[in-house]
């Protein structure tokens, strides 16, 4: 008789940590060096901000308790509220300031780009921060709850330097690290100090490195994880026709593209680019990768706010494809496709190489592993790739600087597109504080960058995050965050 050593397994006790299964891996615990996937969830655990998403999406105070903006928009003034960190500590403005330009400031900063605006930021006091912008900046409170903008403690990362990350950290957020094994674990018990009286509401956790995906399923399934990240689209229905599992697809900021190399040929030729999203069947391609579980894009940018839902996007045209390419300079080179390893880029890169040589272009897919793809394509060594980003908070500012503007620092997502008028409107909206003016710039920076192909928009995809009925409360947030400290276990 075969033994199967996760049907052995017995389900967690109700006094158990709750279990949450992950690809993505802990590799820090300092909320400034790192953007990756499983570093944000982290730090939104160990880490307060001065202020908080609340369930509808609106900025609530955090360890701010209030807030005020002067009239002409430049300083931002906070109030914070009497809290503690995990060594019992004060929270103080001194660290509130510390840790803000410490993120602006830092060699080691993995990404500065949210808080670049600010040009000063000073304690009055204990408990009043001044925040002094360089302009009118109207992303700047959503900024202030962006992962990395968590506040740790000025003595401790004074006196220990990097050790004040590596070694019983001092938190200011629900939970505080109990244990972290690398490649492996990270083990979060509660914060006794936290500032959110009854919080959390549960007796700790367990984020599990789980790289394969039919692993994380059949955890979910022996009842080993009380949560898994990114169930495979194939195995969606089966996980919420199961007794016991939940799986809510929930909202996320995530797109699905197709970048196109503008600076070198064929890709240069606005006819090619409009060519070759023109032969793309955005809609089939959703329904082939997500199995009918992905919206199409129409647009550039993703689910934030101010995002046109109501723009047409590209249509799928191959006649219209071919007719382009026969105007434009591509005489039929072949042209690479750069496919990273890592998750289902492999498929979405033949679904594309498919369509696009039902038009005439000929390309050709090579495959390279994560660390080399992020050094090839800001390199500008591709012609395209399909790929996906998503954005780190509601507001678009950080989503334009990122993928379509092209004086920001990232080249449009190292495509090379660049508009002048698309950059000057990516200024004024973010100077805008009328929200009726905004949206009306952030919809002709969608309606431009789209038409003039600046990536090809493929489709939306939720969280497809599965969940055991032993614990209520657990989700995500479309910004890669957790509501962990607000979930209740079964039985306690």
């Amino acid at each position: 008789m075969a033994f199967s050593l996760l049907a052995a397994l017995p389900a967690a006790s109700a006094e158990a940590p709750i279990r949450i299964g992950s690809p993505y891996a802990t590799s820090t615990l300092d909320p400034m060096r790192s953007a990756a996937a499983g570093n944000i969830e982290t730090f939104g655990q160990l880490y307060s901000r001065l202020l908080r998403r609340g369930a509808d999406g609106a900025l609530e105070p955090g360890l701010a308790v209030s807030w005020d903006i002067s009239a002409d928009g430049t300083v931002v003034t906070l109030k914070l509220r009497d809290a503690n960190f995990s060594d019992g500590s004060p929270i103080s403005a001194a660290d509130v300031a510390f840790s803000l330009l410490r993120v602006r400031d830092d060699a080691e900063s993995a990404y500065a780009a949210p808080l670049q605006q600010l040009k000063e930021a000073r304690a009055e006091g204990d408990k009043t921060v001044v925040l002094t912008l360089k302009h009118p900046f109207a992303p700047f409170l959503g900024n202030l709850e962006v992962f990395n903008a968590g506040i740790v403690s000025k003595a401790d990362v004074e006196k220990r330097g990097r050790d004040a990350f590596t070694k019983d950290p001092v938190t200011s957020g629900p939970y505080m690290v109990g244990e972290w094994r690398p490649n492996d674990r990270l083990i979060l018990k509660p914060n006794p100090n936290y500032w959110r009286v009854g919080y959390p509401k549960n007796a700790g956790a367990e984020l599990i490195e789980v790289p394969d995906a039919n692993t994380r399923v059949s955890m979910m399934l022996s009842g080993e994880l009380d949560a898994a990240r990114d169930i495979p689209w194939s195995r969606v229905s089966e996980i919420q026709a199961r007794e016991g599992l939940t799986l809510p697809l929930e909202p996320s900021t995530v797109i699905y593209m197709t970048l196109l190399n503008e600076m070198k040929p064929p890709f240069d030729d606005i006819k090619v680019r409009q060519a070759a999203a023109h032969a793309l069947d955005a809609p089939a391609i959703a329904k082939a990768m997500t199995l009918g579980h992905a919206k199409r894009a129409t647009t550039t940018l993703p689910a934030v706010d101010y995002h046109a839902a109501d723009y047409p996007g590209i249509d799928y045209d191959p006649a219209k494809a071919k007719a382009l390419l026969a105007e434009s300079n591509y005489r039929g080179e072949e042209l690479v496709i750069l496919a990273s390893s890592s998750g289902d880029n492999d498929k979405l890169s033949v679904l594309v190489q498919a369509q696009w040589a039902a038009v005439g272009i000929k390309s050709k897919i090579e495959k390279v592993d994560r660390g080399v793809w992020w050094e090839r394509i800001p390199a500008g060594d591709y012609h395209a790739s399909a790929s996906w980003w998503y954005n780190e908070t509601l507001d678009p500012d950080l989503a334009v600087r990122w993928a379509l503007c092209g004086s920001c620092g990232s080249k449009s997502f190292y495509t090379g597109y660049n508009n002048k008028h698309v950059d000057e409107m990516t200024e004024a909206a973010a100077r805008e504080l009328d929200k009726a003016k905004r949206a009306e710039l952030y919809r002709e920076i969608q309606a431009t960058t789209t038409t003039e192909v600046s990536q090809i928009p493929l489709f939306y995809a939720p969280y497809a995050n599965a969940y055991s009925d032993r614990i209520k409360g657990l989700g995500m947030n479309p910004m890669l965050q957790w509501s962990l400290e607000e979930t209740t276990v079964a039985g306690e």
